[in-house]
């Protein structure tokens, strides 16, 4: 396993905006997908036949009945769906994690990279781009899969977007990155931004979108690779500005 666990240097001003996003993220799971998720949905809610229709034959639906909770009925209607896109669930998904660990990964990578890029844009700039970015990687994801029913749900599209950002502005930044090789190997070591990043965007996202054609697997690589061609993008373009001005 290898994990970013800091990175060096860092602005000298506190990043208000990202310790807020993190705040509201843990926040909603806190008081909504943690509570939902012991809870059984209402049976009568129309929602629920909606998701169940959605599912087809791929479940067992007595099964699905026996499992399913309130917050997966949350999931489905506040979550991306391609085949019944929303403007209101481009936001709200970003919102909402699939679980503890979902959470916590999302969160890491927001504290150790959001804030140089907080620092670079500002307040205001960094929160349209976090949520701009999020938007624009849940519509790339919904390119490849137009008539999927199954949400989208999480803040690594947005989170992707300032990753993209940091891997133009502070390529020369060193990452501290957990070394897990069990019972080889447990160590750190400080690994330059660019790569920690490259490896990121090509062998954890481009590889298996492009082994799975895009058809996902558990986890919204496209998602991702649309976030952080999203702040690639603008980093690029906001820097070639700066240069000419």
């Amino acid at each position: 396993m290898f994990l970013p666990i800091g990175d060096s240097p860092n602005p000298p001003s506190r990043p208000y905006v990202t310790m807020s996003l993190i705040l509201l993220n843990v926040a909603v799971f806190i008081l909504i997908t943690m509570p939902l998720s012991r809870l059984r949905p209402d049976f009568n809610d129309p929602m629920l036949i909606e998701y169940v229709r959605s599912l087809g034959s791929r479940i067992d639906v007595r099964d699905f009945l026996q499992n399913v909770t309130a917050y997966d009925l949350v999931v489905f209607r506040y979550g991306f769906r391609p085949a019944a896109p929303s403007v209101v669930a481009l936001l709200t998904s970003l919102f909402l994690h699939g679980g503890l660990a979902h959470l916590a990964g999302n969160m890491l990578f927001l504290w150790i990279f959001g804030d140089n890029v907080e620092y670079r844009l500002g307040r205001v700039g960094f929160l349209l781009t976090y949520l701009g970015g999020g938007i624009c990687a849940t519509l790339f994801f919904a390119l490849f899969v137009p008539g999927s029913s199954i949400p989208l749900v999480g803040a690594s599209g947005a989170i992707s977007a300032v990753l993209g950002c940091y891997f133009i502005w502070f390529p020369h930044n060193q990452v501290k990155v957990f070394i897990f090789l069990f019972p080889i190997l447990m160590t750190t070591v400080l690994i330059p931004a660019k790569i920690v990043l490259g490896f990121y965007l090509l062998v954890d996202n481009l590889l298996p979108f492009l082994l799975t054609a895009g058809r996902g697997s558990g986890i919204a690589h496209g998602a991702h690779i649309g976030g952080f061609l999203a702040g690639l993008i603008l980093a690029l373009g906001l820097k070639m500005r700066a240069d000419r001005g």
